[in-house]
């Protein structure tokens, strides 16, 4: 079954046990690489859990491949796309010793718009019941209904009762009327079924979808940030996403198309060499930052054809830095627009974290905070241990967080749930499994 329903209303995942550990396995399908991350979820005591991390995270598998179909995070060849999301989950199933049957995957096409409602309902006086916040949520996101559009996630801002705001949990609180302001974001339905298809035909089923400006935020922010107000920027090979956080909660998210693989294009038709080449040189050389002996250090530049008689060219590594920083610039000058038009510049004062493959590109914060007048620091993904030393970098933030959100995505309580366990998530949801689950969780 299709996770779009007719409704627009993407399912909600049930609720982690806070009884037994969970395994899950997440898929980032992104235009640079596809990373397929499988984890055991164990419950953390009342005494160690922080904010929004009820479980411990311990990696058990891992794959990860360059890309392929897929372009500014938009699948444009089926058949590459799944052979590359086969290839990645084979790795990580083989590294975990398990089998995976359904993914959480993040989305990052689909014109994902955001915006903020407020919704009500009567209580008749009546203390407040999981029901209640169910059904004020369940208004508030029917607001952002529209054709060919579903709900990606509908984020309680915060709830008020008889018009007293500031709430953050009215579970049992006595009133008449409840109130919510919430952070609604949407996507159109055509990359959304693609995206299903695509995952379908590598005989996996999609648990649920969650945007990666959001995962990439919860996986790069620490927790003061969360709650003092704070901006992430992640730069992706094909997108650069823009999350806000406040108190906690996701308000706020924007994208543009344009990444790390747009500098590469650039480098490639600027020296006129291969693309693969202009990766190389903009992974090993690349700064947006001019040093003081960048004039005479030259670098090699292979030719496109192969012949002997194109020799390798020379350039200096201030002539990379000349091609590079203006893309750069455009990029980083298209998100503080995006940021001052959104409303929340003033609330996340001088904090801004970056994080993404393309971050790590030398000399990036630096221009960063000239554009942006903020303070910046590079963010790597938390909270996971077990992490190789290689995926420990801001390009596995995204996947990182599609870890992280099983745990808090409580907070998203409409619609009809969507179990991890009856998934079949590792091979282990079968009829059997399913019946001991019932009497468990039933006496």
């Amino acid at each position: 079954m299709s996770i779009l329903r007719p409704n627009g209303l993407l399912p909600r995942m049930k609720p982690l046990t806070d009884k037994r550990s969970t395994i899950v396995s997440v898929l980032d399908i992104g235009t640079s690489k596809i990373c397929c991350l499988i984890a055991k979820l164990t419950p953390r005591s009342e005494a160690q859990a922080v904010l929004g991390r009820t479980h411990r995270v311990e990696m058990m598998g891992i794959g990860h491949i360059q890309s392929r179909g897929i372009k500014s995070g938009v699948i444009v060849n089926l058949e590459q796309a799944e052979q590359a999301i086969r290839q990645a989950v084979e790795a990580a199933e083989k590294m975990a010793g398990v089998t995976v049957d359904s993914l959480i995957c993040n989305v990052s096409s689909g014109r994902l718009v955001s915006e903020t409602f407020s919704a009500n309902i009567s209580l008749g006086g009546h203390a407040v019941e999981s029901g209640d916040i169910s059904q004020v949520l369940l208004a508030g996101a029917q607001h952002a209904l529209a054709p060919e559009r579903s709900v990606v996630h509908s984020i309680p801002i915060g709830y008020s009762l008889d018009g007293e705001h500031g709430i953050s949990d009215p579970l049992g609180m006595v009133g008449d009327r409840l109130g919510v302001d919430m952070h609604v974001l949407t996507a159109e339905n055509a990359p959304l079924r693609n995206l299903e298809l695509c995952v379908n035909r590598s005989h996996l089923s999609v648990a649920a979808m969650v945007a990666t400006p959001y995962a990439a935020g919860l996986a790069s922010l620490v927790d003061d940030e969360m709650q003092m107000g704070c901006a992430c920027i992640d730069i992706g090979g094909g997108t650069t996403t823009l999350s806000v956080f406040i108190e906690g909660r996701f308000v706020y998210s924007d994208a543009i198309a344009i990444g790390g693989n747009h500098v590469t294009m650039d480098l490639a038709r600027g020296l006129s060499t291969r693309l693969e080449d202009a990766e190389k040189i903009k992974v090993k050389f690349g700064s947006t930052l001019l040093g003081s002996g960048d004039e005479e250090a030259m670098v090699t530049i292979p030719p496109i054809a192969e012949e002997e008689r194109d020799a390798p060219n020379q350039v200096s590594r201030a002539q990379l830095t000349r091609i590079i920083r203006p893309r750069v610039e455009e990029t980083l000058e298209l998100i503080r627009d995006r940021l001052a038009k959104s409303g929340f510049a003033d609330a996340v004062g001088k904090r801004l974290v970056l994080t993404g493959g393309a971050s790590q590109l030398n000399g990036m914060s630096e221009v960063a905070r000239r554009i942006l007048s903020r303070n910046v620091r590079l963010g790597r993904p938390m909270g996971v241990s077990g992490m190789p030393e290689a995926a420990k970098g801001p390009g596995f933030a995204t996947a990182v967080g599609l870890l992280i959100y099983p745990q808090i995505s409580k907070i998203e309580n409409f619609g009809s749930p969507m179990r991890l366990g009856g998934m079949k998530m590792t091979g282990t949801g079968g009829p059997l499994e399913r019946f001991g689950n019932w009497i468990r969780e039933s006496f």
